[in-house]
């Protein structure tokens, strides 16, 4: 039985130019998977353009290879075919979206539940806990050697994308493939600490009135925190300086269920949703409401709304699962 990989190995082996993206705002894993699966083709010979609507957030800036990625949007007819890493829907590619799926053959490469098809070929894999392991797969696929800088940053993808392996996406085959990339000469501890040891006094300053604002609802359960753009101009602090905080609520023993608002400018609000075990399923909840993501991690955006709308909007949907 042919595996979903092998069109796009073939396809990769006969591409000479390949342009590679992922979605708006990268986390660790997107960013980590897209420096890892450039520095691997560049290794095999291929002339790779890593593209990315945003700058590298300062969280991020010490993977190797992200003076690489270019902000400016490259002309698709220069390539012989793009690849999508972590995007779970075609309009995570930003603006730039009609534009880069001019290209062809686009290739997708996710592991998020609620991913809605787009692309010429597929690679999605819902039991997988991050996209950097499905680009270590990728890389075994290919016969390519994974050098010392894509081994970094695939590892640090991973870490990223587990919260350090605690999630419960975290299997067997996640510990396989980071045992592999430390095998190569990844240091865990020089990971974790600039993942998780590298904030600003601006990041722990907008910590500090994020906390301020936690709710909590039924009986604990349920743990609510926001930012609004306000809170952001105050502290000086910029939405990169706010990722995984949705971590803090959610580190309460008896919460089932974590949220955190994020208004990015007036009237946009940005959700992320977490829960702990199999009972409250965030990702449908996310769908709901236009976004996607996984049983434990998902979010979604909405316009010309407030942190309070979005608020109560959200209690109607999670109240019932953690009191059933």
């Amino acid at each position: 039985m042919a595996h979903p990989l092998d069109p796009i190995v073939a396809t990769i082996r006969q591409a000479n130019r390949i342009l590679v993206v992922t979605h708006v705002h990268p986390d660790g894993d997107a960013l980590g998977s897209q420096l890892g699966l450039g520095a691997i083709l560049t290794g095999i010979g291929k002339q790779v353009v890593l593209y990315s609507e945003d700058q590298v957030s300062h969280l991020y800036d010490f993977l190797p290879g992200s003076d690489r990625l270019v902000t400016e949007l490259p002309a698709v007819e220069e390539f012989d075919c793009g690849i999508a890493l972590d995007c779970g829907d075609e309009f995570r590619l930003g603006k730039g979206r009609e534009h880069l799926l001019g290209l062809h053959p686009f290739v997708v490469i996710d592991h998020h539940a609620g991913h809605r098809e787009f692309g010429d070929l597929r690679w999605v894999d819902l039991h997988r806990a991050s996209t950097g392991e499905l680009v270590y797969d990728l890389a075994q696929a290919l016969g390519a050697e994974i050098p010392a800088p894509a081994a970094y940053c695939l590892y640090a993808a991973i870490v990223s994308d587990t919260g350090s392996f605690k999630y419960s996406s975290t299997t067997a085959e996640t510990f396989r493939v980071a045992r592999e990339l430390v095998l190569k000469g990844v240091k865990p501890s020089e990971v974790a600490a600039k993942l998780f040891d590298n904030f600003s006094v601006h990041r722990l300053h907008l910590m500090k009135m994020v906390l301020d604002s936690l709710k909590l609802y039924a009986g604990n359960r349920i743990a609510i925190i926001d930012a609004s753009s306000e809170v952001f101009l105050q502290t000086g602090a910029t939405l990169a300086d706010a990722e995984n905080f949705i971590n803090l609520p959610r580190a309460i023993n008896t919460v089932r269920v974590a949220v955190f608002l994020k208004e990015r400018e007036k009237g946009l609000i940005s959700v992320s949703l977490r829960s702990k075990g199999t009972d409250c399923d965030v990702g449908e909840v996310a769908a709901k409401f236009g976004g996607g993501g996984h049983r434990n991690a998902a979010g979604f955006r909405l316009t010309e709304t407030s942190i309070v709308a979005v608020r109560e909007q959200l209690l109607a949907e999670l109240l019932p699962l953690v009191t059933r």
